[in-house]
């Protein structure tokens, strides 16, 4: 139980490269892989740990072999976590950054594409955001962690921008058009 087959120090050296390696790994495959986990990812998640066990225990299934691997992984995750906190350039190179899906109405195919996001995973988290359709979206943020944050935010016609820029002082500039024959005349029923 207490007799370690391989020297300690090979433990945290194994460890280190194995974290490392699916640290990359994981990275390379992108937000929506560590983000939103379908089914098929929670699959892959446990059959890749059991798969990476023996490269990291080389074997030994002493209990004092276990407990240094889960301390090597513990630590490094923590420093990790305080090497990203204190730079952002590594913060931006483990975690990634932000990217802007829509914005003001319109969708940007080519992020979708290099996140590997699908139509119907944008329009689930919109529905969730309440929303129905991305000209109704002011921002669509796909976050570093894999969720997409939405901001809503009705926008005036194309064509209240284009009066407004050739009448600055107009009454369109001060109220919004009116949508339909009773807001116009005023009158409620």
């Amino acid at each position: 139980m207490w007799n370690v087959a391989v020297p300690w120090w090979e433990l945290v050296v194994r460890g280190v490269v194995v974290y490392g390696f699916l640290l990359i790994l994981l990275r390379l495959t992108g937000k929506r892989q560590v983000g939103q986990l379908a089914p098929f990812d929670l699959v892959l998640l446990l059959v890749l740990s059991n798969a990476v066990q023996n490269s990291m225990n080389a074997g030994d299934n002493s209990l004092l072999g276990g407990l240094i691997s889960a301390t090597t992984l513990v630590l490094l995750n923590w420093l990790i976590s305080l090497a990203t906190y204190r730079s952002k350039r590594l913060e931006a190179l483990v975690e990634g950054r932000p990217q802007v899906l829509i914005h003001n109405g319109k969708l940007f195919q080519d992020v979708m594409g290099s996140s590997k996001l699908t139509h119907h995973e944008l329009q689930a988290a919109l529905r969730q955001a309440g929303c129905t359709c991305v000209e109704e979206v002011r921002s669509a943020i796909l976050e570093n962690n894999g969720a997409i944050s939405v901001v809503l935010g009705r926008h005036p016609p194309a064509a209240h921008y284009a009066s407004a820029a050739a009448h600055p002082s107009s009454a369109a500039d001060r109220h919004p058009p009116a949508t339909g024959p009773d807001e116009a005349t005023g009158s409620s029923r």
